[in-house]
Order: C-alpha cells, then sequence, then structure tokens
C-alpha cells in the first residue's frame, strides 16, 4: 500500500511539474531560435549562429540594448510592484484585522472582492477617465494607485485569514509586562505575522508585475512595463519570434525570482521560529 502512494506522489508531483514548467519549454527554444518553422521540432539555425551575419541586434542581444526598452520597462516593474506591494500590506494590515475580529459591516468583505467580480477593462477605463480629470494621467502615482485595486482583494483576504487564527492573549500580556504599543509590535505582532505578510507581499508584488490593461489606460503610453512591451509587440501581428519569446520569459522572471526568494525566506522564519 505505502509502494502505491508513493509512486502516486510521484507521478503527481511531475505532473505538477510538467504543468508548470511545460508552458516555458518553447518559449525558452524561440527565444535562442533564429529560424524555427513547421514541422521542425526544433530550430534550424539558432541565434547565436545567426548573430554575426546581419547588421541588426537578435533576439537577447537586442532585448538587453536601450533600443529595446527592455532595461527601463524593468526597472518600471520592479519599482511599481514594489511600491505596490509595500502599500498592499500596510493598507490591508488594518482592514484585515478589523473583518478577523467582525469590527466592520459583515458586507464590506464582499464589497472589497468586486474589483476580481468586475471586468478589468471597465476598472481601467474609468480610473482613466478619473485620472485624466485629476492631471494625474502618465504619472506613476496613478499606475500605482491603479494597481492597488486588484492587489487589495488577495491582501486583504490572506491577512484576514491569518487574524482569524491570530491570538490577541499575546500582545495582551506584553502590554501586562509593561511593554509600549511599539515594543508590542515589534516583539511580537510583527514576528507572528510575518510570514503571512510576506505572502501577502509576494501575491501584490506578482498580480502587480503582471497588469497590461491597467497599466496601458492609466500609463497612457508614457510608462512602460514588460507586460507592456510584450503586447505592443504582439499587438504588431508579429508571430512568436525570438524578441516576443524573450519578453514572455522576462515578464514572468520577477515574480519567479521573488517567489523562490519569499519560500527561501518563509523556510527560514519556520525553521527559526
Amino acid at each position: 500500500m505505502k509502494g502505491i502512494q508513493r509512486v502516486s506522489a510521484k507521478v503527481y508531483l511531475s505532473f505538477i511539474a510538467i504543468s508548470l514548467v511545460g508552458p516555458f519549454i518553447p518559449l525558452m527554444i524561440a527565444s535562442v531560435a533564429f529560424r524555427w518553422s513547421w514541422p521542425n521540432i526544433l530550430p534550424s539555425r539558432w541565434w547565436w549562429q545567426a548573430r554575426g551575419t546581419t547588421l541588426r541586434p537578435l533576439a537577447w542581444d537586442y532585448l538587453a540594448s536601450p533600443v529595446s526598452g527592455v532595461p527601463e520597462a524593468l526597472v518600471n516593474t520592479v519599482g511599481i510592484a514594489l511600491v505596490v506591494a509595500v502599500l498592499a500590506v500596510l493598507i490591508s494590515v488594518p482592514a484585515a484585522r478589523a473583518l478577523a475580529k467582525r469590527k466592520v459591516w459583515a458586507g464590506l468583505e464582499f464589497w472589497l472582492l468586486t474589483p476580481l467580480i468586475v471586468p478589468e477593462i471597465a476598472v481601467g477605463l474609468g480610473m482613466a477617465t478619473i485620472f485624466l480629470r485629476l492631471g494625474l494621467a502618465g504619472n506613476p502615482l496613478a499606475v500605482v494607485l491603479a494597481h492597488l485595486v486588484p492587489a487589495l482583494p488577495y491582501t486583504i483576504r490572506t491577512l484576514t485569514a491569518a487574524f482569524q487564527t491570530y491570538d490577541t492573549d499575546y500582545e495582551a500580556q506584553a502590554r501586562s509586562l509593561g511593554a509600549g504599543p511599539t515594543r508590542v509590535f515589534w516583539h511580537v505582532t510583527l514576528p507572528l505575522l510575518l510570514p503571512s505578510l510576506l505572502a501577502a507581499g509576494l501575491f501584490a508584488f506578482i498580480i502587480s508585475s503582471n497588469i497590461f490593461l491597467l497599466t496601458f489606460f492609466v500609463g497612457r503610453g508614457s510608462i512602460d512595463t514588460l507586460p507592456t512591451l510584450l503586447f505592443a509587440k504582439l499587438n504588431g501581428g508579429a508571430s512568436l519570434d525570438a524578441v516576443a519569446a524573450g519578453l514572455a520569459l522576462l515578464v514572468a522572471l520577477p515574480g519567479l525570482i521573488l517567489m523562490l526568494l519569499g519560500g527561501w525566506g518563509l523556510r527560514r522564519i519556520f525553521r527559526t521560529g
């Protein structure tokens, strides 16, 4: 019986791994291909074989050059996502605590989830109109505020679940021993909630780093991120060439790196906790 369970577990984990990695394999091959046509399983000519035969930069040479706009877009993507993650967590902590302790109107939790129900294009058009009238269209602040809308439902829900199992008696005991609000927060509240805060911030970062429509509508073409560059490339009617494949990989890269770092950090926290 145990042998069957081990085999089933290995098959299940293999299926999950293939499902996660599988979609990236064609992108990785296409990003280093120069000529790849049907019915060839692999490219007939690779990027490094052709890079010395043409005057224009190819594939990753082009993506790494300032002409592509990728370096600036990468900085914008990571910078905006980090700001969104920090603000989303700061806003969500008091909201989640109130929701978990049922100190607010019960229907408020459903209302906070409406950005996930309303189509993103409708939300984007509405916010674009508001920011245009306020003179903030094309401003990084407007993009950050727009990204907070879809990020907050995830961070609030994550932290609400954390506060529902959070025992406030620890804080009461610390206060009874003479600890002030600041010391209670740094030495009691923050260590107990740190894994959930990191998870919520990770959600917000990944969501922000992959948003296209809101960035496009609110940024007014003045702020390029990796998703806007990718969609601009695909909107030109080009097939999945090396540049588009490389951009698709770069779009997933910030979130993937932060997810790995977050998983490593959470493991260290649980080991020392």
